[in-house]
C-alpha cells in the first residue's frame, strides 16, 4: 500500500495517552497512600499502573488505528504493527450497537474473512458510524 497514499486516517485522540499516564501515576499514588505496610496492595497498584502505561505507550507509538486508500484498508495488528487488507478481502463493514446499564456503546467491525477487526470511538477519534460511512463510500469509489 506504499504506492497508494492514505486517503483518510483515524487515530487515537491526542489527549488519551496523557489521561492514561496521569491515571497510572494516580494508581501508584493511591497504592502508596493505602498500602498501610501491605506490599501486596502496592504491588497490585504498580502492576495496574504499568499495564495502563503500556497501553498509553501503544497510543503514542502507533496512534493511527485505521487508514483507507484506493487499494483497501490498513489496520493496526498486534501491539504496534500494521496489516493491509485489500478491498477484495473485506467482506463486511458494520457497526455493532449495544445498550447496557443505560449506556450505549458502538464498535466498528471490519470482517476480512479470516480476521475480524474491532474499533471503538477512542481508537478512531470519531464515531464508528461516521467511519463506517466513509469506509463504505471509499469502497464504492476506489478513486478516492
Amino acid at each position: 500500500m506504499d504506492d497508494n497514499p492514505p486517503v483518510r486516517q483515524w487515530r487515537v485522540p491526542a489527549t488519551l495517552p496523557a489521561v492514561k499516564l496521569v491515571g497510572a501515576a494516580l494508581l501508584v499514588a493511591l497504592g502508596l497512600l493505602f498500602a498501610d505496610g501491605d506490599p501486596v496492595r502496592l504491588v497490585v497498584a504498580v502492576l495496574a499502573a504499568a499495564m495502563l502505561s503500556g497501553w498509553a505507550v501503544r497510543d503514542l507509538v502507533a496512534p493511527v488505528r485505521l487508514a483507507v486508500d484506493s487499494a483497501g484498508l490498513t489496520v493496526i495488528h498486534g501491539f504496534a504493527g500494521r496489516r493491509s487488507l485489500p478491498w477484495s478481502t473485506v467482506e463486511a463493514i458494520a457497526v455493532d450497537r449495544r445498550a447496557r446499564m443505560g449506556l450505549t456503546s458502538e464498535t466498528l467491525e471490519i470482517d476480512a474473512g479470516d480476521s475480524l477487526h474491532l474499533f471503538g470511538r477512542y481508537d478512531l477519534g470519531a464515531t464508528p458510524e461516521e467511519v463506517a460511512a466513509e469506509l463504505r463510500a471509499a469502497r464504492r469509489d476506489p478513486t478516492g
